[in-house]
Parts: C-alpha cells; structure tokens; sequence
C-alpha cells in the first residue's frame, strides 16, 4: 500500500515505514502529523482523488528537524572577469510514516 502527498509544495509517495524529509514545519520532535492532502492512494486498487482523495489520511511521527548539507551555486561567465559564488543550507524535517488510512 503506498500514497502520494502533496506537502510543503512537493509531491511525495510514502508507505508505511518510510522516513522522508520535508521543508522545515517548525514542529517537536515525537509529535504526530497528519497529511490531508492525498493525490492518490493504492491499497489493491488505485484510487485517484479529484483533487484530493475523500477520507484519506496519512499520518506520521517527526524525528527531527535539522539542515541539509550545503549546496554551492557558482555561475562564471566567460572571459568577462564576473564570477559570483553562493551557498545555502536547506532547512528540514524527517517524518517517519506510521499509518495511512
């Protein structure tokens, strides 16, 4: 059984068990979060919503929340002496999947 969700602007397919890290929710760890918005939901047969699946729930537990590593963006034009460097760390939560219903 597996779903697809829609969090944090981004579509995920989860099962039961999974750990995904979303963009950060500001949330504690140990607590529980639900996720309403469900595109589809497989359970022997797809079902898929207009646009959300009526009913389906998936919820999950945080684990924690911390930053990516460091990505660097660096863009160089040739033979113009312009170069610009930059880096940022993404801010995240891990959510272990304890249930679809």
């Amino acid at each position: 059984m597996y779903a697809i969700i829609k969090a944090s602007g981004q579509q995920f397919k989860v099962k039961e068990g999974d750990i995904v890290c979303f963009d950060n929710m500001n949330l504690e760890p140990k607590s529980a979060v639900e996720f309403k918005e469900v595109l589809a939901l497989d359970d022997g047969k797809l079902t898929v919503g207009t646009p959300y699946v009526k009913g389906a729930v998936v919820t999950g537990e945080v684990i924690n929340e911390g930053r990516d590593k460091k990505v660097i963006i660096y863009k160089k034009r040739r033979r113009k002496d312009s170069k610009l460097k930059r880096g940022f760390r993404r801010d995240f939560t891990r959510v272990r999947i304890t249930k679809i219903a």
